[in-house]
């Protein structure tokens, strides 16, 4: 904004004018695009001259008109008009030519559609609905089924008066002048620095400003909407003031809260959608994903086409995501959605790559490990039988390619990588939360987070007999009783509770599965299969679990849901963080809890030859391997982690893919007694919507579930699986082209909502955060041999008096010490007298205490509780240091919001003063600079 265009620069009464701001040399703006780029063209500079332009009308409808759609209301089959022809919407065009997404004028945009059969027996109510709606001021027009005689489509308008109505009501905020920006010593370094910048190559991830001309450089203060103060806000044409997105939220809002019947219970579309008086209801979308011509020549038909250029193919999956025509379209949560998924995939890559370091570290220097060495040299020791009838007892160098796999995972990188991962993990919560606040900042959601949430419609239809005076508002409002919401909640407790002793039924099921198959296949007739049953015993049972896994989900989804709805939370907020806390509780308990059995539990509590613990007196417990049980935890981790995200995707866009490939082929054949279409093309947008999938009932839960256990498998178990991250990062690569894929071209357009957090997702992630360290201490101290190793060098091997030079030199003669001596002429048959070998730190049979433990396994236990108490101590001082050192809100920000705060206050306060002096002119009256 120039000095010479500023309408205030006359104004002199103000010791530093809001015109010696405007003076200042501007910065490059940030890219708060929704309010802005709703608008159309450019922003008026004069404010004089924006009062003088005429405003585009909305469009009324004509009494003819009214009337028809008034008597049609409750009609099943409305008269029929031709449809109109499908046109590009690009710069220069009537975005009104479009298909589909207009009523029959071509004028009234369609904000909403609602699908209902006609053979459906709640006519009452629907009609009842509908006459309501038309009560709070929406335009309804109905269309039936070109392809299901059955099917009627039921679009809603917003006019201007009930827009303006509802935006103020809702505190939507909206633009009323262009940002400015001052100058600063920072600001102009950082000027150098782009210039520099500028010429470097191209970064080829970024997307090319050319490629989407939407998002220009354009900002704009906003405030909330007030029809008092609209001479305030930038109003350049009605028809686009307020954007797609915002006003299906703002049809949704009035569709929530609309009475189907006398009753205060009686409302809510929701409810209607659960009776089967509606099929389904959701906003449309902007036109096709696809064009006949290219987006570089011909440019985007419409938003949801560049998306899917941009954003949605494969083909530029290495291309950072256009956060802001996500956050426009689809709204500013799952624009957040998004954006943290993006910023945790590219975390993702530094851990993948040491990762791949300690395992090729691990790779390269296999061979030379001196336990694997002796495990493979040694032919004469022989290990005690698996089972005390069927089995034989073997030799130690069977197990040669146990050992040496066992290497791979279990070396001297581990405890680095755990420190590494742990430390990440903060890293990336930490700078998440810069990352939120500017994103917040430029989405212009700073003040929007300090309001209120409105309350669910179900809350306010239980609890509407029971009111409070709201300490906030001052209005009374319903109220949950104390007692309600406790008895309530201590069910929802108990629900919780069920459903995870289940899993842990199911995870014993599992252990006794192996205990069956570890005798089975120790004393299997084919060679292969007896050699290696340390691997067939591992495989199956993870399948196993796998299966079990896979399918308690489906059960466990239905009863979150229940409880949830049980609870009767206030806020749609409170309601997703409750089902996603328990959704979050019953998943990360069913996948981990065989994790942490083999971790923890597996050969703890064995016993020894000759006195083994049995699982109701018949099944011996399972044994470690004398190279240790890390390998069994790496292959459970490594199965379920590849196998569930192969899962996930069939799920997330397979399945979709086959059910609209299905209507597809339905609607060729005239299956719903319609016309036979044969072109798709020729469908209005409403019935293309319509043959999509609906998005998932319980929103973004199950996308934040999905990643979040994934987190969980990446940061808690690492040192057992360090090639975890990398498995994530491909994941992720394809996740999120899937994710946008499934988005733009399979799903129906999602309710826009707002939202300024991933919600309880930070919470939980910094939870898992914190029992990583815990269970990384663990693994490394117990389940992995590194501590036993340690102690062996330092206190019992060849290097014990000479200090310690080589870790090889140092562990000679380590499979030995760890391997305890049994007599089995000590077993009740007597018939062989020989010595086989077993892994524990046991005195010899022909000691004076024989079987009792040695000071060799005193040692290694306490050197096991020292490690986890300076490990945990290190991690969690250097993660509280490092959260100290990252604030959460960058200064510069903080110094933008405060400056932009006081220039918004100035501005609206010399707005009005000017409404009010060119009120004062027009009647006649003088009027003075001060304030009237």
């Amino acid at each position: 904004i120039q000095h010479n265009n500023n309408p205030f620069s006359s104004f002199s009464w103000m010791h530093t004018s809001i015109s010696e701001i405007l003076k200042e040399k501007s910065l490059k703006p940030s890219r708060r695009s929704l309010p802005c780029l709703a608008q159309s063209q450019t922003h008026p500079i004069n404010l004089n001259h924006f009062l003088s332009v005429p405003l585009s009308p909305e469009p009324k409808p004509e009494v003819a008109d009214l009337s028809q759609s008034i008597s049609t209301s409750c009609s099943l089959l409305p008269p029929q008009t031709g449809q109109s022809t499908d046109r590009n919407f690009q710069a220069g065009k009537n975005p009104a030519d479009s298909s589909g997404l207009f009523f029959r004028d071509g004028k009234k945009r369609i904000d909403y559609i609602l699908v209902y059969k006609k053979s459906s027996p709640q006519v009452e109510k629907r009609c009842t609905f509908e006459k309501n709606l038309r009560a709070e001021g929406l335009m309804l027009e109905k269309e039936p089924s070109l392809t299901n005689n059955d099917i009627m489509f039921v679009k809603v308008h917003a006019p201007w008066d009930t827009l303006c109505k509802y935006a103020e009501q809702m505190n939507i905020r909206m633009p009323f002048r262009k940002k400015c920006y001052f100058t600063d010593w920072k600001s102009k370094t950082l000027g150098r620095c782009r210039q520099i910048k500028s010429w470097l190559p191209r970064n080829p991830m970024k997307l090319d400003k050319e490629a989407l001309p939407d998002l220009e450089e354009t900002d704009c203060y906003t405030a909330p909407f007030s029809r008092a103060r609209m001479h305030h806000f930038t109003i350049n044409n009605r028809e686009t003031f307020f954007s797609n997105s915002t006003r299906s939220r703002i049809v949704h809002h009035v569709l929530q809260r609309t009475k189907y019947e006398d009753g205060k219970s009686k409302m809510g579309i929701n409810r209607l959608l659960g009776n089967n008086t509606y099929e389904a209801a959701f906003p449309p979308h902007e036109g096709g994903y696809k064009s006949r011509h290219p987006i570089k020549t011909h440019g985007a038909q419409n938003h949801r086409h560049l998306l899917y250029e941009r954003w949605a193919r494969w083909g530029i999956w290495y291309k950072y995501q256009p956060l802001d025509l996500i956050r426009r379209y689809f709204g500013e949560k799952i624009g957040l959605y998004f954006a943290w998924l993006g910023w945790y995939t590219g975390m993702l890559i530094p851990a993948a790559l040491v990762g791949v370091f300690v395992f090729l570290y691990g790779l390269f220097t296999m061979d030379s490990s001196q336990v694997s060495k002796e495990i493979c040299e040694d032919n004469t020791t022989v290990m005690c039988p698996m089972c005390e009838e069927t089995c034989e007892p073997w030799r130690l160098s069977d197990s040669c390619v146990y050992a040496k796999v066992t290497y791979l995972f279990d070396n001297g990188g581990t405890v680095f990588f755990a420190i590494f991962m742990a430390i990440w993990a903060t890293v990336f919560l930490e700078f998440w939360k810069r990352r939120r606040a500017e994103l917040t900042y430029d989405w212009d959601l700073i003040d929007w987070e300090e309001e209120e949430e409105e309350l669910r419609p179900q809350f306010e239809a239980k609890y509407s007999r029971v009111e409070r005076v709201n300490p906030i508002s001052g209005k009374p409002e319903p109220f949950q009783p104390f007692s309600d919401k406790l008895s309530r909640l201590m069910v929802s407790v108990s629900g919780i509770f069920f459903m995870i002793s289940l899993v842990l039924t199911a995870v014993f099921a599992v252990v006794v599965f192996r205990l069956i198959a570890m005798e089975k296949f120790a004393s299997f007739n084919w060679h292969f299969v007896k050699k290696n049953w340390q691997f067939a015993t591992s495989g199956t049972g993870v399948c196993i679990n796998f299966m079990i896994i896979m399918s308690l989900n489906v059960v466990y989804e239905k009863v979150a849901y229940l409880l949830t709805n049980l609870e009767h939370p206030r806020t749609e907020s409170e309601w997703e963080n409750s089902f996603a806390l328990k959704m979050f509780l019953f998943q990360f308990v069913n996948l981990n809890s065989s994790t942490f059995y083999i971790a923890f539990f597996l050969g703890r509590f064995a016993g020894r030859p000759g006195k083994y613990n049995k699982l109701f007196n018949r099944w011996r417990l399972e044994e470690c391997h004398p190279s240790g049980c890390l390998i069994d935890l790496c292959l459970q981790m490594g199965v379920i982690m590849f196998f569930k995200q192969i899962w996930n995707n069939f799920m997330e866009l397979g399945y979709p893919l086959l059910q609209n490939w299905w209507s597809r082929r339905k609607i060729k054949k005239g299956g719903g007694g319609g016309q036979n279409v044969e072109n798709k093309t020729q469908l209005p947008q409403w019935e293309k919507d319509w043959n999509l999938q609906p998005m998932n009932a319980h929103g973004l839960v199950d996308e934040y579930l999905e990643m979040v256990l994934q987190f969980g498998f990446t940061t808690i178990f690492v040192a057992a699986f360090p090639l975890a991250p990398l498995l994530a990062l491909l994941n992720n690569i394809i996740e999120i082209r899937l994710d946008a894929y499934k988005f733009v071209t399979q799903w129906r357009r999602p309710m826009p909502a707002r939202a300024t957090d991933i919600g309880i997702w930070h919470g939980i992630l910094e939870g898992i955060g914190v029992l990583a360290v815990i269970t990384n201490a663990f693994v490394i101290a117990i389940t992995s041999d590194y501590i036993p190793r340690f102690v062996y060098a330092f206190k019992y091997g060849p290097c014990m008096d000479k200090g310690h030079h080589h870790q090889n030199e140092c562990l000679r003669g380590y499979m030995n010490s760890s391997l305890s001596v049994f007599d089995m002429g000590d077993l009740k048959n007597g018939s062989q007298s020989r010595y086989c070998r077993y892994r524990d730190y046991r005195a010899p049979p022909w000691s004076p205490v024989p079987y009792e433990f040695t000071l060799q396994f005193w040692h290694v236990l306490a050197a096991r509780l020292a490690f986890i108490i300076v490990f945990e101590h290190l991690v969690f001082g250097i993660k509280s240091f490092i959260a100290y050192l990252i604030p959460d809100m960058p200064k510069d920000l903080c110094d933008r919001m405060r400056r932009e705060k006081y220039l918004m206050q100035e501005m609206m306060y010399e707005a009005e003063l000017e409404h009010l002096q060119k009120e004062r002119k027009k009647n006649g009256r003088r009027y003075h600079h001060e304030w009237p």
